[in-house]
């Protein structure tokens, strides 16, 4: 039996959450902490950090300690028709952290499913992604973005090249005033700014959302997010998972649904995830693949308020305590299920519940 009251707040979370992930048949993955560093620099605008320690081989290749571990699983593994690689990770990762800016080991967790994947793989990942923010906390919630969507009603306003990738920018940005100014010097008129504009104010609950969307999208384009959001309607989590199309990621690596996890009390996203087919081609994979990553370094703040004592009894003892009686209170102690720290002077940065002061005894 694990005493999860010796364990750290994060190694409660990756203990529940590996149990989670093993009941819906998702197999733990294993990685080296070394890769080749050209594996990062070529891909790292998929990186939440674009920083990277690298260092030299015995044999002179440039490796570096991993920042990340989905690229490794899509570069060792393989495609076939019909099947699906269905992996969870804990593994440590080594980047820049966003609450010291230095580099930091860094616990992350996360999982992804990858090969003939449909409907219901995606949905079955956002689940799963409430599921275990749910593990963290009770005060969560899911945004998720339908990136062919959005592509689809800005590039049927005007498909420029410079015009697209700007207006991405604005409604990540919900900037509707940098929008306009870019829809007047393309010279599209209201109605194209219309669309796009509805775009940066439709977010929140889902079928409030889809309605919204038959304003400005055709029934196909809207079919699969209604498909997708009828079966959230079943997931014990559905009041938490919203729909949101400023939530956009790299193109030129993600497509179809993305969305990220945010706790109550962390000012950014604590996970982020979606599909990522175009990353899968540009690394030579023909399969598909939707995945998340919890990024357990910015759960510290909940973890200093959920642990506010490190011990529960701080016992004070003297030089002339009986040791017999420092054993007896010890073990009555921590037969009551409390964990003690016996001391002879209080330390100056722990944190207790209560004392059991001992050192008059055995004194004249």
């Amino acid at each position: 039996m694990i005493d999860e009251a010796v364990m750290r707040f994060e190694e409660k979370a990756i203990f529940n959450l590996r149990s989670l992930y093993r009941r819906h048949g998702y197999l733990p993955y294993k990685m080296s902490k070394f890769e080749e560093y050209d594996l990062y620099l070529q891909n790292k605008d998929f990186l939440v950090s674009d920083r990277v320690i690298a260092f030299n081989d015995t044999n002179g290749r440039l490796m570096a300690l991993k920042p990340d571990v989905t690229l490794s699983i899509i570069k060792n593994g393989e495609d076939r028709r019909g099947v699906k690689q269905k992996v969870y990770y804990n593994e440590n990762v080594y980047r820049v952290s966003e609450s010291t800016r230095r580099f930091k080991e860094i616990m992350q967790a996360g999982l992804e499913c990858i090969g003939d994947i449909d409907l219901f793989d995606i949905y079955e990942v956002i689940t799963l992604a409430a599921e275990s923010l749910s593990e963290i906390s009770d005060s969560f919630y899911i945004e998720v973005s339908d990136l062919d969507l959005v592509y689809s009603v800005v590039s049927g306003v005007c498909d420029a090249h410079g015009f697209v990738t700007r207006a991405m920018e604005c409604i990540s940005q919900k900037n509707a005033h940098e929008l306009r100014e870019l829809c007047e010097s393309f010279g599209i008129d209201d109605d194209g700014y219309g669309k796009i504009a509805a775009l940066i104010s439709l977010y929140g609950r889902r079928a409030g959302v889809i309605d919204g969307l038959c304003g400005i999208c055709g029934a196909e384009q809207i079919e699969k997010i209604r498909l997708l959001s009828e079966m959230l309607d079943h997931s014990p989590f559905a009041d938490r998972i919203m729909f949101d199309f400023s939530v956009i990621n790299d193109m030129n690596y993600y497509n179809g649904f993305v969305f990220t996890g945010f706790i109550d009390g962390i000012y950014c996203g604590v996970l982020a995830g979606g599909q990522y087919d175009n990353m899968m081609k540009k690394m030579n994979r023909s399969s598909g693949a939707v995945g998340f990553a919890l990024y357990l370094d910015r759960l510290d703040d909940i973890a200093a308020d959920g642990e506010s004592y490190d011990v529960d009894c701080l016992l004070l003892y003297g030089e002339h305590t009986p040791l017999s009686r420092l054993q007896s209170e010890t073990e009555r102690i921590a037969a009551g299920g409390a964990s003690v720290s016996c001391q002879k002077e209080i330390p100056e940065k722990l944190r207790y519940k209560y004392t059991v002061d001992l050192r008059g005894d055995g004194n004249a």
